[in-house]
């Protein structure tokens, strides 16, 4: 089996109501200037409107290169709800409410996320896919990849259109290449969607 290259980024920066704002069209045709020189085969993207949309306008800059279709499992989601001993205090009122059945529905999309796409390429080719996803799936492949404990999705962030490149080989552990890279946006458009505190 050949190399999967995954290209993960965050949605464009979106209003209250999920649509993408024109900060985060931009976030996204940048993001797809940025990839255009690669041999995509494919991009994925959540069927959430913030995130179709950003795949849209990020094809725009790829000239229609590479198919883009939605992916279910890339669907915002909380793939872990860690357990009262392992919860760390200033998550406890995020998970407030959180019942069984929405945490196993959860936990569901996660181990399908993980089986279709953290793994090498299925044929003798290497691939190169796009995800634009959220940020939760986003941490989720990055715990993956590094073989941490469930626990620590918590904690990851992802600002909007920040990249992030995983790959994965056969015979060999998941390679992360970056993480939340926003070299391809400039200062005004950097950082949306993150938690406040110190940017650099």
């Amino acid at each position: 089996m050949a190399t999967r290259h995954l290209y993960i980024a965050r949605h464009g920066e979106a209003d209250a109501f999920g649509a993408l704002t024109e900060r985060g069209a931009e976030q996204a045709r940048l993001l797809g200037r940025r990839l255009a020189h690669l041999p995509l085969d494919a991009v994925w993207h959540s069927p959430l409107p913030r995130a179709a949309d950003s795949a849209r306008q990020l094809n725009i800059l790829l000239s229609g290169a590479a198919p883009v279709a939605p992916a279910p499992e890339l669907v915002d989601h909380v793939p872990h709800v860690p357990s009262a001993a392992e919860l760390p205090p200033s998550w406890v009122p995020f998970f407030d409410g959180y019942d069984e059945r929405e945490a196993a529905a959860g936990q569901a999309v996660a181990r399908r996320l993980v089986a279709r796409f953290a793994a090498p390429s299925p044929g003798p080719a290497d691939m190169h896919e796009v995800l634009i996803t959220h940020d939760y799936p986003i941490a989720w492949l990055i715990r993956d990849a590094l073989g941490a404990p469930p626990v620590r999705w918590l904690g990851l962030h992802s600002a909007n259109a920040a990249l992030t490149v995983i790959e994965h080989r056969a015979d060999d552990l998941p390679s992360i290449r970056m993480v939340n890279d926003m070299s391809h946006l400039p200062e005004p458009l950097r950082w949306t969607g993150f938690p406040a505190g110190l940017h650099v």
